[in-house]
């Protein structure tokens, strides 16, 4: 059975700029070129508002959930308005959201900077729920990125692809 890789990527106008399209690209590479490459099917969004996401959920029903861009905190993550601008969503929200997936999504991962609070409010509902307890560079979030879909391509486990993907970024 394919698993479908849904790629959210947000890089609000009013935020500092972020590589996103280096990392999917990389994402992209690797599952290209991996062991399993038929198992996994990549979509991808771009500029993402809350209605790009619940359509893209609706639409790609995928198994594995990867967020790129901005995190706040405690505040939310970053997506973006009509406009290009900063709409933080909160936890609560993504929690609640993520929660009518549960039965099909296997992963959420959330690679933007302080999402863990985000990421503790999924994981009541998804099995696997990857957060950053701090701010990341783009380069970290690159080779996390990289290490634990090479992993998954190579038909590894999601725990296995986690911990070796934060051994990428020691």
């Amino acid at each position: 059975m394919t698993k479908t890789i849904l790629i959210l990527a947000a890089n609000p106008k009013d935020t500092p700029k972020l590589r996103l399209d280096q990392e999917v690209r990389e994402i992209d590479n690797g599952l290209q070129r991996a062991q399993k490459r038929d198992e996994f099917t990549l979509r991808q969004v771009w500029a993402v508002r809350p209605i790009d996401v619940r359509r893209a959920m609706l639409d790609q029903k995928p198994n594995i959930v990867h967020f790129c861009g901005h995190g706040a905190g405690a505040e939310g993550i970053a997506f973006e308005d009509d406009n290009g601008k900063t709409n933080l969503i909160s936890a609560d929200a993504l929690s609640g959201f993520f929660e009518l997936f549960s039965d099909k999504l296997d992963c959420v991962v959330l690679n933007a900077c302080f999402s863990n609070v985000q990421a503790k409010a999924i994981a009541k509902h998804i099995d696997y729920v990857i957060g950053m307890k701090k701010s990341i560079g783009d380069n970290v979030a690159l080779e996390f990125s990289v290490a634990f879909y090479d992993a998954l391509g190579a038909g590894e486990s999601i725990e296995f692809a986690y911990r070796l993907a934060c051994n990428a970024i020691k």
